[in-house]
């Protein structure tokens, strides 16, 4: 099992070392999620966020996306996984496991530092969770 601080990474490098851990068949628990790193210029990030959920059905009907920062790190991991639904992918995907915090049983043990530096321009998947 890998535990990796998500604190300060990149989403999509984060994501693709994940998504093909995973499929080598790898346990992978992801910590600290609000602190990943979404690189590229704020106000484009944002209003990529907020087209993406007013695309969708009304607010009564759905499909609705989520505000809560592990399910967003999740679902871009998931995008990365061929046939997330049936075969290799699914048992990937059953694999990974994102936390906003570090849970109590994950106090102690060693967690793997994910990212080496921040790019100029970047925001916090906390910011678009809200």
């Amino acid at each position: 099992m890998k535990i990796i601080d998500g604190s300060g990474a990149i989403l999509g490098r984060l994501a693709s070392y994940v998504a093909k851990e995973a499929l080598k068949g790898e346990e992978i628990t992801i910590i600290n999620c609000e602190e990943i790193i979404i690189s590229g210029n704020k106000k484009n990030i944002k209003e990529g966020f907020e087209a993406k959920r007013s695309r969708v059905g009304s607010s009564q009907k759905g499909p609705k996306h989520s505000r809560v920062s592990e399910k967003n790190v999740k679902r871009t991991i998931r995008g990365m996984i061929p046939t997330h639904r049936k075969g290799r992918g699914r048992v990937a995907f059953k694999k990974i496991r994102c936390y906003n915090k570090i849970p109590k049983e994950f106090k102690d043990s060693k967690a793997i530092k994910a990212g080496k530096g921040k790019p100029i321009k970047y925001s916090k998947v906390k910011e678009f969770s809200k």
